[in-house]
């Protein structure tokens, strides 16, 4: 497993941690303010930004989920989107271990770039071996 510290891939629960202001919140504001410095790259998946949009609709209105998205895309990251290498590694990850399909998504594109996988999900424990991971603090 190659790890590149320089780049860190945000999981859905790191996004809802900073933008709820829940423990943790200064870790990924830190890494924001290093991305905005040109120190680290910070990379957001497709899948948690329609993450972040239906469970904001769900748990309050679409406006304030598209605030949310608006609020993601002004910040200093990397968006990526599905091509067919992240589809195999997420198949593979998804095959093997009991993940939902964003978070096999969201660890194959770590996986994929050697990047730190930064979340609060105990789902991605089982992926120790796979992918270099940095929890924040669960709830």
């Amino acid at each position: 497993m190659k790890k590149n510290s320089n780049s860190y891939v945000l999981d859905t629960s790191a996004w809802l941690t900073l933008i709820e202001d829940e423990a943790g919140a200064d870790i990924v504001e830190s890494l924001l303010d290093k991305a905005n410095q040109g120190i680290i790259e910070i990379v957001v998946s497709f899948m948690s930004c329609m993450e972040v949009f239906y469970i904001t609709l769900q748990e309050r209105d679409v406006g304030k989920a598209r605030t949310r998205l608006n609020l993601m895309g002004s910040l200093p990251i990397t968006r990526t989107e599905s091509t067919e290498s992240l589809a195999l590694i997420a198949g593979r990850l998804k095959a093997r271990c009991r993940l939902s399909v964003a978070d096999a998504w969201i660890a194959a594109m770590a996986q994929e770039r050697g990047s730190v996988l930064l979340h609060k999900d105990p789902e991605f424990d089982q992926l120790e071996d796979t992918v270099v991971l940095q929890k924040l603090p669960y709830k």
